[in-house]
């Protein structure tokens, strides 16, 4: 017989780190809707962090990563920036190919926040699995169906070993 442990110790994890300053804002809101998305995939386990409480062990445990920022001043959320700053050294050879996407919330035209933490997830290195989401504007009902898509389809593709 298995015991519930040895099956929660199997599961796969998908880290989804968002750095929106705020609970009730945009990139919060995509999160919460990613984290539904991803829920729906009954053999990942899917963890939500704001960015300022992620830290190394959270992403060492980490099986697919999805990163969520504002865009600020045309570049990344500085939470999120705290995030790799925290965990760029000792994650070193530790994380190499783990599959991430990125959604940016923006203002602007969101190039800048892209162009950034791409830059900087390659020095880990991470795999992107998708092209960057840019969302430009409100979120309403078709932009957090994707937000869910995008969650859905991280944790299947964690399961299903196409990562």
């Amino acid at each position: 017989m298995a015991h519930w442990y040895a099956v929660a110790e199997s599961l796969k994890q998908l880290l989804i780190v968002q750095a929106g300053e705020t609970a009730s804002g945009r990139s919060a809101r995509l999160a919460q809707a990613a984290l539904a998305g991803a829920q729906a995939e009954a053999a990942v386990r899917s963890v939500l962090l704001h960015a300022l409480q992620a830290g190394i062990d959270d992403l060492l445990a980490a099986d697919a990563l999805l990163l969520i920022t504002p865009e600020k001043f045309g570049y990344m959320a500085g939470a999120l920036k705290d995030f790799f700053d925290r965990t760029f050294y000792p994650a070193q050879g530790k994380v190499e190919g783990l599959p991430y996407a990125l959604m940016v919330v923006a203002g602007n035209d969101g190039r800048g926040a892209i162009s950034s933490v791409e830059r900087i997830v390659r020095g880990y290195p991470f795999k992107p699995v998708a092209k960057p989401w840019l969302l430009q504007g409100e979120s309403g009902d078709a932009e957090l169906d994707t937000a869910r898509q995008l969650g859905l389809a991280l944790a299947s593709g964690v399961a299903c070993g196409i990562f």
